[in-house]
């Protein structure tokens, strides 16, 4: 019996090893995994995309357009300031109807307000012949010139008409007497119909027992030293509807400019200031739309009115821009 028993697990184990061989027979063997070579540093297109350290990224400029260029500077401030104080404004009693007349001045900016889909008229003195135009914007601003009138009444007209609104520009105008300077802007609805300007020499020779606007400017500057006249005078204080434009001398008279409406209400007085500031009166007379005083004067005074009188300066000295309500002066 045991002998039976040995033999019986004996065949067991025979028939448990044949049976794991077989099963070896048939599964197939496994390969191993085939490893891919590891990529080259400098291959940037197989290596992995990893993000580098930040002191590892290049070096990035700034773009030129944040480097900006200094604009501004004690100079520059200068040019600005100058700029402002030389601009002349449209005024209330400097039109003539629809007409804004500016007094002429050397180097005075003059301003024109325009709108589109309007023209708007830049008249030059009788007889005086355009040389050139040029503008800051030739784009955006139409402009052109033409005539009227024949012989010594022929005149110049330059038109402007802006495209858009809120468009500001520069017009240098020269002509075979003087330049001009005018500063455009482009409004919505409001548009300045003309301007044109008064001449002092002009005006001195018509005093004078002159022709008025000469032809000849040779002739004129042998009437008139023009060169000898004095504008350094400031006009000062209250604003009347008389408030003179100006004022200057020729070295023995003085000259005093009043709007054209003048003849329109009453003439104020004109009083000189003597020793001590004492206000005395001085003989002068009224030509046209000028007080013409046969002395000269440190300063000098208008007076009007009794209850409430109005009174304006004429100060003698470096004349200086009154920025005041849309007086040119």
């Amino acid at each position: 019996m045991t002998r039976i028993s040995f033999l019986l697990s004996g065949a067991l184990g025979l028939c448990a090893c044949a049976g794991t061989g077989a099963a070896g027979a048939v599964e197939p063997a496994r390969t191993p995994p085939q490893l891919k070579p590891a990529a080259r540093i400098n291959d940037l297109s197989t290596a992995p995309q990893t993000a580098l350290p930040q002191e590892s990224e290049p070096l990035r400029l700034p773009p030129r357009t944040a480097i900006r260029p200094r604009t501004t500077g004690p100079a520059v401030a200068r040019v600005e300031i100058a700029n402002r104080a030389a601009v002349r404004e449209p005024s209330r009693d400097g039109y003539l109807n629809a007409v804004q007349v500016y007094a002429w001045s050397e180097g005075a900016l003059y301003r024109l307000y325009t709108a589109p889909e309007r023209v708007s008229e830049i008249a030059l003195q009788p007889g005086e012949a355009l040389i050139s135009v040029a503008a800051g914007d030739t784009a955006r601003w139409v402009i052109g010139d033409t005539t009227s009138g024949a012989g010594t009444g022929r005149r110049t007209h330059i038109l402007v008409k802006p495209s858009a609104v809120g468009l500001a520009t520069n017009l240098v105008i020269t002509t075979d007497r003087r330049v001009y300077h005018v500063q455009l802007e482009s409004t919505a609805r409001t548009a300045m119909a003309s301007i044109s300007w008064t001449y002092a020499e002009d005006a001195l020779l018509a005093l004078r027992g002159g022709q008025g606007p000469a032809s000849d400017q040779s002739a004129a500057a042998r009437a008139v030293s023009v060169e000898a006249l004095n504008f350094g005078y400031s006009i000062e204080g209250d604003d009347p509807p008389w408030r003179p434009l100006r004022a200057f001398d020729d070295g023995q008279q003085v000259f005093i400019e009043f709007p054209a409406t003048l003849a329109q209400g009453e003439a104020p007085p004109l009083f000189v200031r003597g020793e001590g500031g004492r206000s005395e009166l001085v003989n002068y007379r009224v030509s046209g739309r000028y007080y013409v005083v046969d002395r000269l004067f440190e300063a000098a005074e208008l007076r009007l009115g009794e209850r409430r009188q109005q009174v304006v300066r004429i100060v003698r000295g470096q004349a200086k821009p009154q920025r005041r309500r849309g007086r040119a002066s």
